[in-house]
């Protein structure tokens, strides 16, 4: 029997991964980012029939990809935020902040690291019954270990493209520190989810929030 709530979201959620594909900028560029989304929606496919996660787990993965979705229309690298933000409040927020970059892809490796904490905390106290302080730290090195595996990923992957078609889907826009600076907004999404998770845990904090 589905799990009706989270199969349609995955469906949903395929759904607006097709529809961004029409008429995208850099085609082969974002059918290649959407190779590990087609496995992953697979993935939660299944999971949503057989109940294997709570809906702030489940919710929680399939954020991450909404947001990835949305990058790998402009490859990341071009997502357009700062034309937004112009119609909205007549500002630029790169020339606000000095930024000579498109920042997207640090948004979405900080947000991999908040989104992937609840989760993975989850899957380890439901598997090991560890403590959750443990569970916590445990899902911090995982984090960083899914994400120093993936820069080893894009790095291989970009090996073997034509230099212009590997700096576009690598993204680093002439950072030759991108793939650290990735991993520590990995790092820090996740301190910041496990310290939101142990404050809401924590029964004084809870009880003050409540009176």
């Amino acid at each position: 029997m589905l799990h009706n709530g989270q199969f349609l979201a995955v469906a949903v959620t395929l759904l607006a991964m097709l529809v961004s594909l029409i008429g995208g900028p850099y085609p082969f560029e974002q059918r290649l980012q959407h190779v590990p989304t087609l496995v992953a929606l697979i993935a939660l496919a299944w999971a949503a029939r057989r109940r294997l996660l709570s809906d702030t787990s489940f919710y929680c993965i399939l954020a991450f990809w909404w947001l990835h979705i949305f990058g790998a229309r402009w490859i990341y690298s071009y997502v357009p935020y700062d034309d937004w933000l112009e119609a909205i409040t007549g500002h630029h927020a790169s020339d606000r902040f000095g930024w000579s970059r498109n920042h997207y892809d640090r948004f979405v490796h900080f947000g991999f690291g908040v989104l992937a904490v609840p989760p993975l905390v989850e899957i380890l106290r439901r598997s090991t019954e560890i403590p959750k302080p443990l569970a916590m730290g445990l899902a911090f090195c995982i984090v960083m270990t899914l994400g120093g595996m993936y820069e080893i990923v894009e790095w291989q992957v970009a090996v073997w493209m034509s230099p212009e078609q590997a700096e576009a889907y690598n993204g680093q826009q002439g950072d030759i520190w991108d793939p650290q600076k990735d991993m520590a907004f990995n790092a820090l999404g996740a301190i910041v989810s496990a310290a939101i998770g142990m404050v809401l845990a924590n029964p004084r904090t809870t009880e003050a929030a409540r009176s």
